[in-house]
């Protein structure tokens, strides 16, 4: 079988972390019974409301679900909006500026598709991202040929990227501006300051600003807030802006394959274009429990306490010890352990517990440094006394 034959963009894509994890740990046996706190998959029981809106709706299987969702999901989705963010009740439309999709992976990466022209002339479109990221950004930019600018996110920038070190060629050449908030591993959140001068750059240089904002609804303290709370603020201007949001983590539904998109209703039109061609929809019963989840916000409030819980396990147990801080959201810990690598191998070996390397959801940037060398994120994924045994273990290796 030639080379020929696939895609050689394919060849330029970093190794995926998980793959990578499992090699690092091959030949190491576990010194304890294995928990795996390496993986953003929420163990929470998902609301029972899920199991009740796939019975009652069972009849729908035989039906080919709508590409653009059911009238009344899309209502639902809107209705969360303008509750979560405190939105204008005429901001959002549900038939202009909501799409669901399957899951925001697949989301996340067609969006590049629909945005990144490919026969501009002059130099390679860039996509923009923070640094760590998550995988998907790095596999839509190199998959559709544009130059990958990762953006250094780390300590001494808050864990976001400093918008003042963007150079005006790269912010004209930008066609795509990934940014993650709660950000995944950190939990840093942005600032209203800071979406306000985001979302003007996306307009001034005339790039899509991808505002993934999948942790939205886990929280610490206060609610983070939302790119579409600032366009409400500018008269309800959605110009070069996508959100994304998702089930998974808000409802502890990752299985579900269920989230959405909204904004700009001319990206949102096109994007809907390019769907109807690749990609997977939501099949019918799972629209009904999805419109059932985002109707609900006592579930979410139920899992944010959760969540809560755990934080305050990890704060008794590492204290001021790692790096430690409260991760404002999200639901990662990013403790700095000096090699990831090595800390990583140690814990597995001498706790049995898997966590991941920062640098393996960083890349090394030109001057050959990874912001995620010295890091190590924790998954707080699992019940209470789980999260304790497994926090636990990770502190006395990290200690011996």
């Amino acid at each position: 079988m030639t080379t020929t034959m696939f895609n050689e963009r394919l060849d330029q894509l970093p190794a995926y972390p998980f793959p990578r994890l499992a090699a690092l740990l091959d030949g190491i046996e576990p010194g304890q019974s294995p928990l795996v706190m390496s993986i953003g998959e929420p163990q929470h029981e998902p609301p029972a409301m899920i199991t009740e809106a796939m019975v009652k709706y069972a009849s729908l299987w035989h039906k080919y679900p709508p590409g653009s969702g059911t009238p009344e999901l899309r209502d639902a989705i809107k209705n969360w909006l303008d509750r979560r963010y405190n939105l204008p009740t005429d901001m959002i439309h549900r038939d202009d500026h909501v799409l669901p999709v399957a899951g925001t992976r697949e989301a996340l990466y067609l969006i590049a598709t629909t945005v990144i022209p490919q026969d501009r002339p002059g130099p390679k479109p860039k996509v923009l991202l923070p640094n760590p990221f998550y995988q998907v950004y790095c596999g839509a930019a190199v998959l559709n040929d544009a130059e990958m600018v990762p953006l250094a996110a780390g300590p001494e920038t808050g864990f976001l990227p400093d918008l003042d070190q963007i150079d005006t060629e790269t912010l004209d050449t930008c066609s795509l501006f990934f940014l993650c908030s709660p950000a995944n591993p950190q939990g840093a959140i942005a600032s209203p300051e800071y979406l306000e001068r985001i979302i003007g750059l996306s307009r001034k240089h005339d790039f899509v600003l991808a505002m993934d904002e999948c942790y939205a609804d886990i929280y610490d303290r206060e609610p983070p807030i939302g790119a579409l709370e600032i366009c409400a603020k500018q008269g309800g201007n959605m110009d070069n802006l996508l959100v994304f949001h998702s089930l998974s983590k808000r409802s502890s539904a990752p299985g579900l394959r269920s989230g959405f998109v909204a904004g700009d209703a001319k990206i949102v039109k096109r994007f809907t274009a390019l769907r109807s061609y690749c990609s997977a929809t939501i099949p019918m019963p799972v629209m009904a429990a999805s419109t059932a989840l985002w109707n609900d916000d006592v579930h979410a409030e139920e899992n944010r306490d959760l969540y809560r819980a755990k934080i305050d396990i990890a704060a008794e147990i590492f204290g001021n010890r790692f790096g430690f801080y409260r991760p404002p959201g999200g639901f990662f810990l990013w403790l700095d352990v000096g090699d990831g690598e090595a800390a990583t191998k140690k814990i597995w070996k001498e706790a049995g517990v898997k966590v991941i390397p920062g640098s393996y959801l960083s890349i090394t940037d030109k001057d050959g440094s990874n912001p995620g060398t010295q890091f190590i994120r924790i998954a707080l994924v699992h019940d209470l006394a789980t999260t304790r045994e497994g926090l636990t273990r990770i502190a006395k290796a990290l200690e011996s």
